[in-house]
């Protein structure tokens, strides 16, 4: 049999992919999902899993102790998977309380209540459970043209997002060190795939393109970032909580690292193939080069050769085929965007000082 899994932010664009990826591959006994439902989190990814007795829904803040203790008491889980955040660094610029918080003191409150559910199993049943944490690489901060960040890379957050994030791992790290929580921590590169909501670079230039808006690119577009297909991060994930150690931390990344002006390029020429514009040569003409972002991280690239030589995982999707896989999702699914746009967000700018 499968584990119990609480998945915190399990409607948003990783936790989502996450819970499909474990439900479809039969990797899980039962899934609770609690998610609070903020403009990222959307009901329509998960509806398909409404009848199916693995999952269940719970609507919800993970600041809410009352809560959490509740959901502790009646799933009785095995594993707590951490996705929840505010994780878009130009909303951080405009409004970081909301990351303070949530990112914060939701990650303290899952702490203290998975510490005090943990404490109350047997040893036997103490051998099984796991907090695992989602990070980022951002919590290293910038990285010049030849460094990786490693497990041991020093933490150096440069936004709001960042930090907030950075002060999450090492509340997870200091509830193993003092009270033997059974932790882990992993810290992804970018993300991209299906679900994931139009604020962040790949979808905004492909919802931008398809609507022959202005595809704004920040500063000179030189900035650097390693991509990683979100259903490579998932098997990465559930990896780790199988197979990984206790206390460790593991980077996880696509070994894919592109310029963001290419990736925007890449965009255009695929569509241009694909869904080629009535109205324009090429994608490519709607390009257009914005004010940088007020502390904007030069390069980020992960080394994941220990995740690679201890657990045996290696991206599967090259950024060719899961590229091309996210263009096609969101041609496939316009509603689901066209839904966001009418009611949540237009693709508009935020985090300009």
């Amino acid at each position: 049999m499968g584990k119990v899994y609480i998945v915190t932010g399990g409607s948003g664009f990783i936790g989502t992919n996450f819970i499909r990826f474990m439900l479809n591959n039969g990797f899980a006994e039962r899934i609770i999902n609690l998610d609070k439902f903020t403009y990222a989190g959307n009901p329509q990814n998960l509806l398909e899993y409404d009848n199916d007795k693995r999952y269940a829904f719970a609507q919800g803040d993970i600041c809410d102790q009352e809560l959490v203790q509740e959901l502790f008491i009646l799933h009785k889980p095995d594993v707590v998977v951490n996705f929840a955040a505010e994780s878009h660094v130009d909303r951080s610029i405009d409004g970081p309380s909301d990351f303070i918080r949530t990112n914060i003191s939701g990650t303290y409150t899952l702490l203290q209540k998975s510490l005090r559910y943990y404490q109350s199993l047997t040893k036997e049943d103490q051998k099984s459970f796991r907090f695992h944490h989602v990070s980022t690489d951002e919590v290293f901060g910038s990285l010049n043209e030849d460094d990786f960040f490693t497990e041991e890379t020093p933490y150096d957050p440069s936004s709001p997002y960042s930090a907030s994030k950075a002060a999450s791992d090492h509340l997870v790290r200091a509830w193993h060190r003092t009270y033997g929580l059974p932790i882990i921590i992993s810290n992804c590169s970018n993300n991209y795939g299906p679900f994931q909501f139009p604020e962040k670079l790949i979808p905004l230039m492909v919802l931008n393109c398809l609507q022959e808006k202005p595809l704004p690119v920040y500063g000179t577009g030189d900035n650097i970032r390693d991509w990683l297909f979100v259903d490579d991060h998932c098997d990465a994930i559930h990896k780790i909580i199988e197979k990984g150690e206790i206390g460790e931390t593991y980077n996880v990344g696509g070994n894919n690292e592109i310029k963001n002006i290419n990736i925007v390029k890449t965009i255009c020429n695929l569509l241009d193939n694909i869904r080629p514009s009535e109205n324009l040569k090429s994608y490519q003409e709607l390009i257009t080069f914005v004010k940088d972002r007020p502390g904007h991280d030069f390069r980020y690239a992960i080394d994941s050769s220990k995740l690679q030589n201890k657990l045996g995982w290696s991206p599967k999707e090259t950024f060719e085929t899961g590229i091309r896989k996210t263009i096609e999702w969101y041609l496939e699914n316009i509603t689901w965007w066209q839904d966001i746009q009418n009611n949540t967000y237009q693709q508009e700018r935020l985090g300009v000082l």
